[in-house]
């Protein structure tokens, strides 16, 4: 192992490691499979925001949805850490054309950053926009919203398209949820049957990094992301960075929908001067 180790590392590599388990640690375990070098240029906050992101985007667009030349793409909460990777990994591919959801005050990022048709999912009726665009749909879905919009999202399939489930941010944001809420979401989400997928010629997938329990397939993806890093072909955007103590700032960014990229938590402590400035801002 320690040769192993040896033939792998040298001393001084700065590594990505992916954990498996436990939230907001200074200090973790790593088993040595589970780490990556990291390239000289990039930083720990790209190395730190890189991982579950672009891992996640990358597993549902190649391995699961098979993204090809020319397909169209509709990526939900474009402007989240996901929805820049998947936006920034599509343009690997030539001619993909990709709709993205996200409030308006998004649009000028997230259509700088590639995605083709930004579309404000709060006034404006995605799958009626797209249709003016793309009238017989899109050809891959990346759905992290769950409930109707897993359903709406379905019918916007071209016939032999994929939606990807990942998430269901439809019972954790919004409104305020009831049982019947919780209940419709769910009934939403489980009524697409194998005959409705025979009768449509449509795929369904459902993806969590958290299952996925092989470590070669993460490891041949980190390898493969981070060549697209060195060719400048993808590049983390950091939203913001909070040291841990203002965990409850960060969580609430995120549950608000503010963000724009990853939210970082720095595992070092807040400096006193920093306590000041935020004072004197409040």
């Amino acid at each position: 192992i320690d040769r192993w180790i040896n033939d792998r590392f040298n001393v001084g590599d700065r590594v990505i490691a992916l954990v498996r388990s436990g939230l907001w640690q200074n200090l973790v375990v790593v088993p040595a499979v589970r780490t990556t070098v990291m390239p000289d240029e990039m930083s720990f906050e790209e190395g730190a925001a890189l991982p579950i992101s672009y891992v996640t985007a990358y597993l549902m667009l190649f391995e699961m949805a098979n993204l090809k030349p020319g397909n169209s793409v509709l990526v939900h909460m474009a402007a989240g850490g996901v929805g820049i990777a998947a936006t920034q990994l599509c343009h690997t591919v030539p001619d993909v054309i990709v709709f993205g959801t996200a409030s308006s005050s998004k649009h000028e990022t997230i259509a700088r950053g590639g995605v083709t048709h930004p579309i404000d999912y709060r006034t404006r009726d995605y799958a009626d926009e797209i249709r003016k665009i793309s009238p017989k749909g899109v050809d891959i879905v990346l759905d992290p919203l769950g409930g109707a919009d897993t359903q709406k999202s379905f019918n916007l399939l071209k016939p032999l398209g994929s939606l990807i489930v990942f998430g269901a941010a439809n019972g954790v944001t919004g409104q305020k949820r009831n049982l019947m809420a919780l209940a419709k979401l769910w009934y939403n989400q489980m009524s697409l049957t194998a005959l409705k997928l025979m009768q449509t010629n449509k795929t369904i997938g459902g993806f969590h990094l958290g299952y996925i329990t092989d470590d070669d397939i993460i490891n041949r993806t980190l390898v493969e992301l981070l060549e697209f890093y060195k060719q400048g072909k993808i590049k983390p955007c950091i939203d913001s960075c909070y040291h841990f103590e203002e965990v409850t700032d960060a969580m609430k960014r995120m549950h608000e929908r503010q963000n724009i990229g990853k939210v970082l938590l720095l595992p070092s402590p807040k400096r006193e001067e920093e306590r000041q400035w935020s004072k004197a801002k409040a």
